[in-house]
């Protein structure tokens, strides 16, 4: 890596948000959720001051699924720039909107965190330019007032984005010496795979079904990850530095131990310890 890498800016920071995914975003009662509920509907475990009542207790509470999602630092940027720190309790007008403006940010700051990665890869320096340029359009889109993000065409924007990405991948992938793993195709069916001690370096494994696969032990090294489905995939002693494109919250639906290897802006679960 040419700098190190910091998620910190893509990161949620609960404390400076409204709580917006505990109300815009809508769940069913699942392995994931102990209840249903709507979208734009408070759930009703958000306090007053916008915290969690169960948040160091939400695994074993039956909301999995909280755990493993991630904003992307969308939740703050809306609250206290979009809306400019006036929240929808005091100003139900503005809710309605503000939850619709919400999961269109998420879109917007996970290309950012995507982007932000990429810079930061040394293999990618051939295209730093264009790829700054990117991240810096992708900015001033988050900076929009609310009825000109809502007008958004997203998909537009992210698929001209996925064409560096995709630019990336090929870059950093390139630096495997198993070129058998750089053809893998993406969006592949690996559910409850057998992968054990497997040799997945510099592999393809963009959007990859990998619920509950076995991945101990398997060196991962410079794979590409983004969207691919880690939910109870076993990652225990697996090798994932130097892999791209993978999220904390990606990790967070994993299962794993104190010897997993994981790129160094991203921290071990804490149900893995």
């Amino acid at each position: 890596m040419s700098t190190p890498l910091t998620i910190r800016k893509y990161a949620a920071n609960c404390k400076d948000c409204f709580g917006l995914c505990c109300v815009a975003l809508p769940y069913a009662k699942s392995a994931d959720f102990a209840f249903d509920k709507n979208g734009r509907t408070p759930c009703k475990n958000l306090q007053s001051d916008y915290r969690c009542r169960i948040h160091q207790d939400l695994r074993r509470e039956g909301f999995r699924g909280c755990t493993v999602y991630e904003c992307f630092g969308a939740g703050q940027k809306v609250s206290r720039v979009t809306y400019g720190g006036n929240d929808w309790r005091e100003n139900p007008e503005s809710a309605k909107e503000m939850f619709e403006v919400f999961p269109i940010m998420q879109q917007l700051h996970e290309i950012l965190y995507y982007l932000n990665e990429a810079l930061h890869l040394e293999a990618t320096r051939s295209i730093h330019k264009e790829l700054h340029a990117a991240l810096d359009e992708t900015e001033s889109l988050t900076t929009l007032g609310p009825h000109a993000i809502i007008n958004l065409d997203v998909p537009a924007h992210r698929a001209k984005v996925n064409e560096l990405l995709l630019k990336t991948s090929e870059l950093v992938r390139a630096q495997t010496p198993s070129r058998k793993n750089r053809k893998l195709g993406r969006g592949m069916d690996l559910l409850g795979a057998k992968l054990r001690k497997a040799d997945l370096r510099g592999a393809n494994l963009r959007g990859a079904l990998l619920i509950a696969a076995d991945l101990r032990e398997a060196d991962l090294r410079f794979a590409d990850m983004i969207g691919a489905d880690l939910r109870d995939t076993n990652l225990s002693g697996a090798d994932l530095t130097g892999c791209v494109f993978l999220t904390q919250a990606q990790l967070n639906a994993a299962q794993g131990d104190g010897r997993t290897k994981l790129p160094p802006h991203l921290r071990t679960p804490d149900h893995w310890k």
